[in-house]
């Protein structure tokens, strides 16, 4: 992928709020779930975007379709800001982005047939695929999703989760869209099926050069599938960069900590260090830590680091880190805010 080429998908600055009702034990106030997030996604590319659970991957994802609006920031496609677009072009433009959720039994509608399914983006979308071929490019999705025809006729509780997988992805393809936003979407299936799908992907890619923002927390998944990464740490992007920037070469400590963590990646650092075991919970998003979120968890945290919160900028470490003080994996802390795991 040319670096200089144009951004599909641009997020600059993107900050999503949730408001929060005060309740039984829990105060009332804002959840800035995406907290000024800057990332790109190039025609034909696919980019990882890598976190813990609640860093605000969903939101973000959420945030691009249309299902949540921002705060504030942009969400550019090819240069054009969704928010200012009138509601027609917007219409017309929001087919080319399409989402795959995590749950595909639950992104399905029980009551209807797969072509029913498949066949209501058309009744959305009309003028897309003549009425007199819908059977006809039913079929043909299903066989290139890896279904068979006579799936049409059935309903989503009588395939397996795999299956229903692709029953989504056949429905993404069916507006022909050139940026699919996939949020976890391999993560509730079983070993191999997973990797079926992840191989269905990349053909999908490969034939009709669809783009993918792809969402996982599984790193042996995104290391993949992936051609650059962004990681995630309470709402903001801590690091990013190419995959082999990010895998071989992680300078941010909690880009350190999760692939430590991760089994499958044995070769990283060529197995000089043994898991980093990070101390203490993630911080509530309703009161982030001052400076940089990560602070209280961190071996390297110095006074600079509760003042100042650091930009997402090459610190001499050949790709965007928002650290500072990045650098390789440290000896562990004498205070026990990092240990290893020989």
């Amino acid at each position: 992928m040319p670096a200089e080429a144009e951004p599909l998908l641009e997020l600059a600055d993107l900050v999503t709020t949730y408001r929060l009702r005060a309740g039984i034990g829990r105060p009332g106030g804002e959840v800035r779930a995406v907290a000024g997030v800057s990332l790109t996604v190039r025609a034909g590319e696919t980019v990882g975007l890598v976190g813990e659970s609640g860093c605000g991957k969903s939101t973000i994802a959420r945030t691009i379709v249309g299902l949540v609006r921002p705060s504030s920031g942009k969400v550019l496609f090819e240069g054009r800001d969704l928010a200012t677009l009138p509601a027609r072009e917007l219409r017309r433009l929001r087919r080319e982005i399409q989402l795959v959720f995590q749950d595909p039994y639950a992104a399905l509608n029980p009551r209807m047939r797969v072509a029913d399914l498949i066949k209501e983006a058309w009744r959305i979308h009309p003028g897309l695929v003549p009425r007199e071929r819908w059977d006809e490019e039913v079929r043909a999705l299903l066989e290139r999703v890896g279904l068979r025809p006579e799936h049409a006729g059935r309903y989503p509780h009588q395939f397996s989760g795999g299956q229903r997988q692709r029953i989504s992805i056949a429905r993404a393809l069916a507006v022909r869209p050139r940026l699919i936003v996939c949020d976890e979407a391999v993560s509730a299936l079983d070993v191999s099926v997973r990797a079926q799908i992840l191989n269905l992907l990349r053909e999908l890619q490969r034939d009709l050069g669809v783009a993918y923002l792809f969402i996982s927390h599984d790193l042996g998944v995104v290391r993949h599938l992936c051609d650059r990464v962004a990681v995630m740490y309470l709402g903001k992007v801590v690091e990013t960069g190419s995959k082999e920037d990010v895998y071989r070469s992680a300078a941010h400590p909690y880009t350190q900590a999760l692939l430590s963590a991760a089994p499958s990646l044995d070769d990283w650092r060529d197995g000089e260090h043994g898991e980093i075991v990070l101390s203490g919970d993630v911080p509530s998003p309703l009161n982030p830590p001052s400076g940089c979120h990560f602070r209280t968890r961190c071996w390297r945290a110095q006074d600079r680091c509760r003042d100042e919160e650091p930009a997402l900028v090459d610190r001499d470490t050949g790709h965007p880190v928002a650290c500072h003080f990045p650098e390789a994996p440290a000896t562990p802390a004498a205070d026990g805010g990092r240990t290893q795991k020989e």
